[in-house]
């Protein structure tokens, strides 16, 4: 992990530190060092796979300078924490700096830290270093032998990623922050093949849609053991099931597929880098625009959004984002009306200079230690409403009810999409009826969340996420949290996809 001395170690590397005069323009200092300690576990149908096992460890500094030409700022990183080492980064830095200087698209002095101190870590029962290999293996022989039983299973796949990170945010200014981070993915999925159909069905999604903060205790929240035989009987069942209705409908998206749903048409389109033009040439743009905020109508008066670091379990919790702002929950959307941007410190900033009068959130954040933060969406939850899940259920005359996402498309504006799921199970006359494969939906961001008609209570809500969050240029790929109700939208375009 990182060394206890490196306070001291950056003192004496750091412009005007122990080697006192050198950079004399420099007007601040940022350094963000990160250690994550990373373990795959898993069997393919029966077979054990070679174990994975990560380190990595490094540090990232920021230099801004003062010069004839103006303020720059630099960004340099390195593995190699030794004073040595991190002094030929400041000066990587520096010299970036010096050489951005009366070229930077934002005032560096933006940037300048306020002394910050605090200290975050995951909430633990069992931590995760107490864990026998040698049980995570018995564990993982279990579930996936009780995943086979039917000859008509013809794939399984069974695995738990456990990762456990450490943080620490030091600036000239005096800032010490240090955040711990204990997070376990497990997962199971399994396909099956009933005459020419094939069927696959997850635990949780195809991409490691239950992921929690925590220790050993993510297993039992998971319901890991009993999920094997679960996702084996459903493939068997979608690959006998006929294919999905098409129409206008209700439909019902229960929590896994709600994750997709937030991610992709509210979560991506209010990043507000992303909304001022970052992303353009890489990963779309947004059909938001910064006057949109409070007053433009979002969705219908149900629907009430959470930027929320503050969930002891979800995955993307955090005490402080990258710039050492001081994490708290916000409300994003309320009742249905657009309220702020998911946009950090700087950000928020930029966009004031242009004469908007928005604030942001606590969420600038970095995939590692050689990624410079940038604005990601993190903790992003639809709050609970009234409605149990037969409740919203005995509501419907005729639709589908959706599990957990599939397959996704959205175009570069993140506005309109279409998304398939997993497993549906049609509605009819307030009742369930037959499963049916390959559901999909299409809309349009902009006015899907205004057909929101009800929206299920906290006995409906789950605490999801993924780890394959991906944006920026070079590309960070980093972990996201999501926790939704199941949710009732009237009149969607309903249709089936392949077979």
């Amino acid at each position: 992990m990182l060394p206890d001395d490196l306070p001291h170690r950056l003192s004496q590397a750091a412009p005007s530190g122990g080697a006192k005069g050198w950079c004399p323009d420099t007007v601040f200092w940022t350094a963000r060092a990160v250690a994550e300690h990373s373990q795959q576990l898993a069997m393919r149908h029966g077979v054990l796979q070679p174990p994975g096992r990560d380190i990595d460890t490094g540090v990232m500094v920021s230099v801004a300078a003062r010069t004839p030409q103006g303020m720059g700022l630099g960004h340099a990183a390195t593995a190699n924490l030794s004073v040595a080492g991190l002094r030929s980064a400041f000066e990587r830095a520096h010299a970036l700096a010096v050489a951005s200087a009366g070229h930077m698209v934002f005032d560096p002095l933006w940037a300048q830290p306020v002394a910050t101190r605090g200290r975050y870590a995951s909430a633990v029962q069992q931590p995760l270093a107490t864990w026998p290999l040698a049980d995570q293996i018995a564990l993982l022989q279990q579930v996936d032998a009780a995943t086979r039983q039917d000859p008509r299973i013809v794939d399984t796949q069974t695995s738990l990623w456990a990762v456990q990170t450490q943080q620490w945010l030091i600036d000239s200014a005096g800032t010490d922050v240090q955040q711990q981070g204990s997070m376990l993915t497990p997962a199971v999925q399994a396909t099956a093949q009933v005459g020419h159909v094939t069927q696959t069905r997850s635990s949780a999604g195809q991409y490691n849609g239950f992921c929690q903060q925590g220790g050993i205790e993510v297993v039992a929240r998971s319901g890991f053991v009993a999920d094997g035989p679960r996702v084996a009987r459903e493939a068997i069942e979608l690959a006998q099931a006929p294919s999905c209705p098409e129409g206008v409908m209700d439909a019902i998206l229960m929590p896994d597929q709600m994750m997709l749903q937030i991610h992709e048409s509210i979560g991506h389109p209010l990043e507000l880098d992303r909304i001022l033009g970052d992303e353009r040439n890489f990963a779309g743009t947004s059909f938001v625009t910064p006057d949109m905020f409070g007053h433009y109508r979002w969705g219908s008066a149900a629907l009430n959004v959470s930027y929320d670091p503050s969930q002891p379990h979800e995955f993307a919790s955090f005490g402080f984002d990258d710039e050492a702002q001081p994490a708290t929950r916000q409300r994003i959307i309320e009742a249905g009306v657009l309220m702020r941007p998911l946009g950090g410190a700087l950000s928020v900033k930029r966009a004031q200079a242009l004469g908007h009068n928005l604030q942001g959130v606590a969420t600038t954040r970095a995939a590692s230690w050689n990624r410079a933060p940038i604005d990601r969406m993190s903790n992003l939850n639809v709050e609970p409403g009234d409605a149990s899940l037969n409740e919203l259920i005995a509501s419907v005359e005729f639709g589908v009810l959706m599990h957990t996402n599939c397959s996704w498309s959205i175009d570069d504006s993140r506005n309109k999409f279409q998304f398939g799921c997993e497993k549906g199970q049609v509605i009819r006359h307030g009742r369930l009826a037959e499963v049916v494969r390959n559901p999909n939906y299409r809309g349009v961001s902009a006015t899907f969340w205004r057909s929101l008609a009800r929206v299920g209570n906290a006995s409906t809500w789950q605490v999801m996420g993924t780890p394959y969050c991906g944006k920026g240029e070079p590309s960070q790929i980093i972990r996201v949290g999501h926790a939704a109700p199941a949710c009732l939208f009237t009149g969607i375009d309903v249709f089936a996809g392949a077979a």
